[in-house]
């Protein structure tokens, strides 16, 4: 009677009571295991899919290979230090490669871009240039496959060792940085190392204007190790005269540039020692055609404008004398405005040599007029004087008088001492008589003639000798002194 009973009460209870009822009797330790193992099972379940999926985008990378192909990106896998191309971090770069042996090689290309500007206030020019050197490092050897080198910016330029050259006698250059710093580094497997600079610099140049404008200048920029002497690193051109290229299009307004070339050679500091110097020389000739129009040809127009007072009449005062002013002054200021674009230099320049002649022409000119003033006015007062001595002539015409003091000559001036007044007056009636009548025959025969004729006469008449002399003179010594002038400086 009692079996049937349990069978009965078993069966009131469901699976999850039974198995509730299991887990209440299992210890704490079993039940641990039991979900640290439930855990595993499902990290695993995960690596699995995810291997799988791997597996999957794999296969599909290799059939669309043949339609795009990317390359291998180095700077998307993290390495370790031990790892890195270039071991930076595990080098000394304070020291020079080699250091403690002989010295470095450095070798020296340059590429002139554009020359700015030649100063001769300054005495500078201004040159853009890209500046590379050449040498050779093995701490900045790296394993490579393809040979095939590396480049980078400025910012590995600050943790390795690069030369310390820099331009002698520069006054201001400066590392153009638009958009960013204008500085290449380009390593290669073995070593070596290209670094290139784009710069500006203004250096100063010896100029010799004692033939200007008809010289020739020689400029040079000079490159040198601050440092390093040449025990330590060796500075030379790495192709010869073929490491100096210029751009064809180079051209400046008041230069011709003949040519460019390179020289080598030691420079020795007493407190240092021996550095290795580079030069960049070129020559420039000067274009003789601006000043031509704006020095020269004044000046001659100048010199010749003065030699028209010699042309007009002598009694002109005015005339002579504000022309050879306006000469002198404008002289002054061409050779003020030729001084004030130059250095101020204490030799003499060629153009100073042509501008204080033409100067020294212009004032003599002005001299000669106050001469043959100073005559004529001797002159005409010897000829007053001779007036007052006959107060017979005073009745006359100013024209008749000018007769009159013709006819007498100086021996009968002396003459005349014997008579006395009422016979001097008697004998001059009947001279004006004679002259009335020769005047007016004079009046005949001058109204014959045509007005240019009597113009140039009277001119000839008006004229010192001393403008006749000049017309010749001035203009012949003029030429002689420009055929001296253009031989010798040309």
């Amino acid at each position: 009677m009692s079996a049937p009973v349990r069978t009965v009460t078993a069966g009131r209870y469901s699976r999850a009571d039974l198995l509730l009822a299991i887990m209440l009797r299992i210890p704490y330790s079993f039940m641990l295991l039991g979900l640290i193992f439930c855990l595993i099972l499902a990290t695993e379940g995960k690596r699995h899919r995810r291997r799988r999926w791997a597996g999957q985008l794999e296969a599909k990378q290799k059939q669309a290979s043949h339609v795009y192909k990317k390359n291998h990106d180095l700077t998307k896998i993290r390495k370790n230090k031990n790892d890195q191309l270039l071991r930076v971090d595990e080098h000394d770069f304070t020291m020079r490669p080699a250091f403690g042996g002989p010295a470095i090689p450095v070798g020296v290309d340059v590429q002139v871009e554009s020359l700015d500007s030649i100063s001769e206030v300054d005495m500078d020019f201004t040159m853009t240039l890209y500046l590379r050197h050449y040498w050779k490092d093995e701490r900045l050897s790296f394993p490579s496959s393809t040979n095939k080198s590396m480049t980078f910016d400025s910012r590995l330029v600050k943790k390795i060792w690069v030369p310390d050259v820099f331009f002698v006698h520069s006054k201001r250059s400066f590392i153009h940085d638009t958009t960013t710093d204008n500085i290449m580094l380009r390593v290669y497997p073995d070593g070596h190392v290209l670094y290139s600079m784009r710069i500006t610099v203004t250096a100063m140049c010896n100029m010799d204007f004692s033939r200007f404008p008809l010289d020739t200048q020689t400029c040079s920029l000079e490159l040198e190790s601050y440092a390093y002497t040449d025990e330590d690193l060796m500075l030379y051109w790495k192709k010869g005269n073929e490491s100096l290229k210029t751009d064809e299009k180079i051209s400046l307004s008041q230069f011709l540039i003949q040519k460019f070339h390179t020289t080598s050679r030691l420079a020795f500091y007493s407190s240092t020692g021996w550095y290795n110097r580079l030069y960049i020389n070129f020559t420039l000739r000067r274009h003789i055609f601006f000043f031509l129009l704006q020095t020269y040809f004044p000046a001659t127009l100048m010199v010749m404008l003065s030699w028209v007072s010699f042309w007009i009449d002598r009694r002109a005062v005015p005339a002579r004398v504000s022309l050879g002013i306006t000469t002198v002054l404008t002289m002054s200021t061409i050779i003020t405005g030729v001084n004030a674009s130059m250095p101020r230099v204490s030799y003499i320049k060629a153009v100073d040599i042509y501008l204080w002649v033409s100067f020294v022409f212009v004032f003599l000119s002005v001299l000669e007029y106050a001469a043959v003033n100073y005559l004529t006015t001797v002159q005409e007062r010897k000829e007053r004087k001779m007036r007052e001595k006959f107060p017979c002539t005073c009745g006359m015409s100013h024209t008749k008088t000018m007769m009159l003091d013709g006819m007498y000559g100086d021996s009968e001036s002396n003459s005349l001492a014997g008579y006395t007044k009422s016979q001097i007056v008697t004998e001059d009636i009947e001279k004006q008589d004679k002259m009335v009548v020769h005047l007016a025959m004079n009046s005949n025969t001058s109204r014959k003639k045509g007005l240019k004729g009597q113009v140039g006469l009277r001119i000839m008449e008006n004229n010192h000798a001393i403008d006749t002399f000049s017309r010749l003179i001035f203009p012949a010594s003029f030429i002689f002194f420009n055929l001296i002038y253009w031989s010798v400086f040309c």
